[in-house]
């Protein structure tokens, strides 16, 4: 005969949950000892009553003392970590503040928000733009001249060549 599967709920009745609570911990420690002599794991297992009772259990090939002190390493390396996704987030939280700064910057230099700015930073982004101007027009001359100094020799190449063949042709006739 097979047994009926329970509703998991708190029990009501004292006398009841105590005997669920002894029965289960028994059966509890029972497969922690299996697991650890099975497979050779560390485990440790604490129990507190409802009274407050402690049970406890460890495998046999260590203390609890040195299973508690194996948690707290690998939580230090879980905190440690933490703190790195900490940082990570503080490092994205200041690009994105400097993000969000130099798109401002960039609307106030194309002229599309300026609200909020003083005649002083007006006057100043004036400057601003007028330097780069400068620096705009400085490399478009240059590079102007450039290409006409390269059109200047595509065109002097081939009136060289032909004066050179036509003196060549002469020497021949």
């Amino acid at each position: 005969m097979g047994r009926g599967k329970i509703e998991i709920k708190r029990i009501e009745n004292t006398t009841n949950r105590q005997v669920t609570f002894s029965k289960r911990r028994g059966g509890l420690l029972k497969k922690a000892n299996e697991l650890a002599v099975l497979t050779d794991a560390q485990i440790g297992l604490i129990i507190f009553s409802a009274s407050g009772k402690l049970y406890q259990y460890h495998s046999p090939s260590s203390s609890m003392e040195e299973i508690i002190d194996g948690f707290l390493k690998a939580e230090n390396i879980h905190f440690d970590n933490l703190n790195s996704h900490q940082q990570l987030h503080s490092e994205i939280t200041k690009i994105r503040h400097e993000t969000d700064r130099l798109q401002l910057s960039l609307k106030q230099i194309t002229g599309e928000d300026l609200t909020g700015l003083t005649v002083n930073d007006l006057n100043q982004l004036e400057e601003q733009l007028e330097f780069s101007v400068s620096k705009v027009r400085t490399r478009k001359h240059q590079l102007l001249n450039q290409q006409l100094e390269n059109l200047r020799r595509r065109v002097n190449k081939p009136i060289s060549y032909i004066i050179m063949s036509i003196k060549f042709s002469h020497l021949l006739h």
